[in-house]
């Protein structure tokens, strides 16, 4: 039986997970990205939650260490006004820019002899059998009256008192994460208005948070990259079913989970890893390709859908003014808050 090769649309952390998982199984594979390696992306940059197990399996966490990869063990929660104290995370989340991390995993899935098409955006719209659709992120114009944009640059001299930061204000968020070479990356998520100006003008005013709150005073004396400042707009965070999608899809092109959680990295490589071997066993001629995407949407919702519904809930108090201060003060008071929070969103 000649082999039957598999398309990927999309060369995100996804896309390269899935091409270097269906590598290792021998599996005919052609990613397409439409830009290039390496590039920095909107991202929290730091993995927190299974995805850290795919890695595992795949053999990629031993890569991405050796790339320079930084365990966080801690994270603290800031409003305007209010701070809390460091807590231990349940779990160790895995820093490390998308710079980095898109660059080593491009490069193993070539060493592996993956085919992968830089620069290159495909036109063709058919998403029928033998192609996964793992271009990111769906296109939302606007929200509830609002449109969402998210900035990212990385900073030097910053000296953080957690691992990870999380700092909100009535505007959005910004995280903060060390990652290699010494930087902190500094990536937040804004929400616009109707009427207001269509871009920020001072991608540093929206970062750097209101005067005299502690994201203020945290980036005070920062020495921004220019080359790592990056944006993207038009963010939806509706939650979507993976089953209700005709096409097969893995990462973003599925679903995003509000960035709050600090799950979207990880759940770009779990489905991606959910993924591979029902695509294997097409390729086997074992499975249908309708057996093989339902079998995968199946297993994206099972994973997320309750991880999901948690992040709506968490992300509409993380933005509802009266209730920052009051959750920054559970997170500081209540062990039992901060670990169910981690855990169901994970």
């Amino acid at each position: 039986m000649a082999a039957k090769p598999i398309t990927i649309v999309g060369g995100g952390l996804a896309g390269l997970t899935l091409g270097i998982g269906l590598r290792q199984h021998g599996v005919p594979v052609t990613v397409w990205e439409a830009g290039h390696y390496p590039r920095h992306r909107v991202c929290g940059e730091f993995i927190s939650g299974r995805g850290q197990e795919t890695l595992s399996r795949l053999g990629l966490r031993e890569l991405l260490e050796r790339a320079g990869a930084v365990n966080a063990a801690t994270a603290a929660f800031f409003s305007a006004t209010q701070s809390a104290p460091p807590r231990s995370l349940p779990a160790r989340a895995l820093c490390l820019s998308r710079f980095t991390m898109d660059h080593a995993l491009a490069a193993e899935f070539r060493r592996l002899g993956g085919e992968l098409q830089e620069d290159q955006r495909r036109r063709d719209e058919d998403f029928g059998e033998g192609i996964v659709h793992a271009t990111g992120r769906r296109a939302q114009t606007a929200e509830n009256g609002s449109r969402w944009f998210g900035l990212k640059a990385h900073a030097h001299k910053v000296a953080l008192v957690a691992d990870l930061e999380m700092h909100v204000s009535p505007r959005g968020y910004v995280g903060l994460c060390r990652v290699d070479g010494g930087a902190v990356n500094v990536c937040g998520l804004f929400r616009r208005r109707a009427g207001e100006g269509q871009t920020p003008q001072n991608w540093r005013e929206w970062l750097c948070g209101p005067g005299g709150s502690p994201l203020n005073r945290r980036l005070a004396a920062a020495e921004f990259d220019e080359n790592s400042f990056c944006a993207v707009a038009g963010i939806s965070l509706r939650p979507q079913r993976a089953a209700a999608r005709a096409e097969c899809c893995v990462g973003d092109a599925i679903t995003m989970i509000p960035p709050v959680t600090g799950n979207g990295m990880s759940m770009a490589f779990e489905s991606a890893g959910l993924a591979v071997e029902p695509l294997a066993a097409w390729n086997r001629g074992q499975l249908s390709w309708d057996e093989a995407r339902q079998q995968i949407a199946r297993g994206c919702d099972n994973a997320f859908t309750r991880r999901l519904a948690w992040a709506k809930w968490l992300q509409r108090m993380m933005l509802t003014p009266s209730f920052q201060n009051v959750l920054v003060r559970f997170v500081a008071r209540s062990e039992w808050f901060w670990r169910t929070a981690f855990e169901r969103t994970r």
